[in-house]
């Protein structure tokens, strides 16, 4: 029951001021990126299909790049449940600190504050989880084509894993330390593998999946207290 009270918790938050910035600013980043893919698309599909088309008995067809625009749309909101996922990667990196502090603030007041990340370290990490959540699902992406009916299950599968591996590192190593949070990691393996599938699940659901990151980080706070025995104020 206590992922399910965790998440309670965090949802009962949400309304915080710090949860409400990052969610703001994942919100860009998201359309941001969707835009550029979407424009390099239209660049690309632009670039190889003619303007008009000539047909037996029809003549000359002009909306084949209408019908182009239409399906790149299509795609794009397609896509956008996979950019969720490298998107995640990157928010983690940038405003874990933020979302942390705010759950701790609220639920542990007894524990005094830590410094978070630097802003080089911060980049460095957004930068190699990227690389790793892209490179995983290309790989990925070849086994959802040989079988396409179990794709979503190895979605989750993989991105759960990465996503919870990652999380809870950065959460855990604010007060443990690298070393004490990769201890715990390999203690609460399967635990966190199980969180982090749950995380991945509604990053397949498009808008419900802006908020998964801030809800990820902050049910990933509470697991990490609970796993050290820090009791949370009701």
């Amino acid at each position: 029951m206590s992922p399910i009270a965790d998440l309670a918790r965090a949802v009962a938050q949400m309304g915080d001021r710090r949860f409400l910035g990052v969610l703001f600013w994942s919100l860009c980043l998201t359309v941001l990126v969707l835009a550029g893919v979407f424009w390099g698309a239209m660049l690309l599909l632009g670039a190889f299909l003619p303007e008009t088309v000539v047909l037996p008995w029809l003549g000359e067809v002009t909306f084949i790049d209408n019908m182009a625009s239409w399906a790149a749309v299509g795609v794009m909101l397609a896509l956008s449940v996979v950019l969720m996922v490298p998107v995640a990667a990157i928010v983690v990196g940038f405003f874990l600190d933020g979302i942390v502090s705010a759950v701790e603030a609220r639920h542990y007041p007894q524990l005094a504050p830590v410094s978070g990340l630097g802003i080089k370290e911060q980049l460095w990490d957004s930068l190699v989880f990227f690389g790793v959540v892209v490179g995983a699902n290309l790989v990925a992406l070849l086994i959802y084509l040989l079988v396409a009916p179990l794709a979503p299950f190895i979605f989750w599968i993989v991105n759960g894993f990465l996503l919870g591996r990652e999380y809870f590192t950065l959460v855990a190593a604010r007060r443990s330390g690298m070393e004490g949070a990769k201890e715990l990691r390999r203690r609460h393996g399967v635990r966190i593998w199980l969180l982090g599938i749950c995380m991945a699940i509604p990053l397949s659901v498009p808008l419900l999946n802006l908020i998964v990151p801030i809800l990820g980080v902050a049910i990933f706070t509470h697991q990490y207290h609970r796993l050290t025995g820090t009791r949370a104020v009701p």
